[in-house]
């Protein structure tokens, strides 16, 4: 196949995929003006109907009656992900829960709603949180943006009248999720680590200082003066001293993190925040109304055409 047929198969390409977009306008537009007519035709059909859809979409969006999405981000303090997943698990399906569970009867009542989990997505790899995946758009073999093992986001939705109990929620998730043996046999297996990698970050802490205080302030009487500092080396006669105020900062950040993880390592799942309304909630008016409309007048519509086909249907039933 030559290069003149190659362009002639992918004009003929575009040209086909053209006409069946103009096609599809079309027909859509032809199906819109049915409707137009339909509706004007029959309009005391279809205004009572998209009136009653109406009025159903604002008593549904009523103040007491909206939902939100209630969020908080978890640390885990020695369980791994796939220990998380299994026993929240348990609680996203509901009617495996055991009775006595305190979360069990809210969870039965639907006063929560829809428990759901995402990643803590790390883009730059440093152990600090980014963003939420609340799209789950990141891989797990992402090497940029990279799914944290130690922190996971929980969801789940509460009416607006039940808002006060969320802290009485936020109590019973974290009593059953830290009930797990598996789920404190690493805990407990996690906090002689941890005390161990404190102490460690402190050393090296002082041993930093240790160095920096030697050949900033203690330096060899007899040595050249100081001729010049530059890409971060100290020009002392024939020395080169490397300056660690690069070294002392990352591992200041470093011993701070692990005080921080220290401070929160009280159980085997910790919240870093308290469960928070997401502010717009899911089923507002600004929402509903449009979708009330739409769904109202097509609703009419069917109903119209329906009604006005009627003698034709029940001869098609009666074949």
């Amino acid at each position: 196949m030559n290069r003149m047929e190659k362009e002639k198969n992918f004009w003929d390409v575009c040209v086909a995929c053209w006409n069946g977009i103009e096609r599809a306008c079309c027909a859509v537009g032809h199906w819109m003006a049915e409707l137009l007519r339909l509706t004007f035709r029959v309009w005391w059909i279809v205004f009572p109907v998209m009136i009653l859809v109406i009025a159903a979409g604002l008593y549904y969006s009523r103040p007491d009656n909206l939902k939100y999405k209630v969020r908080a981000v978890a640390l885990l303090n020695g369980p791994t992900i796939n220990q998380f997943d299994q026993r929240y698990a348990v609680l996203q399906a509901g009617q495996t829960i055991p009775a006595d569970a305190p979360i069990a009867q809210t969870i039965w009542n639907r006063t929560i709603t829809d428990l759901r989990s995402f990643r803590v997505i790390d883009v730059y790899h440093d152990s600090i949180a980014d963003y939420i995946d609340v799209k789950m758009k990141s891989s797990p073999t992402d090497t940029i943006n990279v799914q944290m093992q130690d922190r996971v986001c929980l969801q789940f939705t509460i009416k607006r009248r039940d808002m006060a109990r969320i802290p009485q929620v936020e109590e019973s998730i974290l009593n059953y999720l830290n009930g797990d043996e598996a789920m404190q046999r690493a805990y407990k297996t996690y906090l002689p680590n941890l005390e161990r990698q404190i102490r460690f970050n402190h050393d090296q802490v002082e041993k930093l200082d240790s160095l920096t205080t030697q050949y900033y302030f203690h330096t060899n009487p007899g040595q050249a003066p100081l001729n010049t500092v530059r890409e971060g080396l100290l020009m002392m006669g024939d020395w080169k001293v490397r300056l660690f105020l690069d070294e002392i900062y990352k591992q200041h950040n470093r011993t701070a993190r692990m005080d921080y993880r220290a401070e929160l390592a009280a159980a085997p799942v910790v919240l870093e925040n308290h469960f928070s309304p997401v502010p717009a909630p899911l089923n507002s008016r600004r929402r509903c109304l449009p979708i009330s409309i739409v769904i109202g007048w097509l609703a009419g519509c069917i109903l119209a055409a329906l009604i006005e086909q009627r003698k034709r249907i029940i001869a098609w039933l009666k074949q």
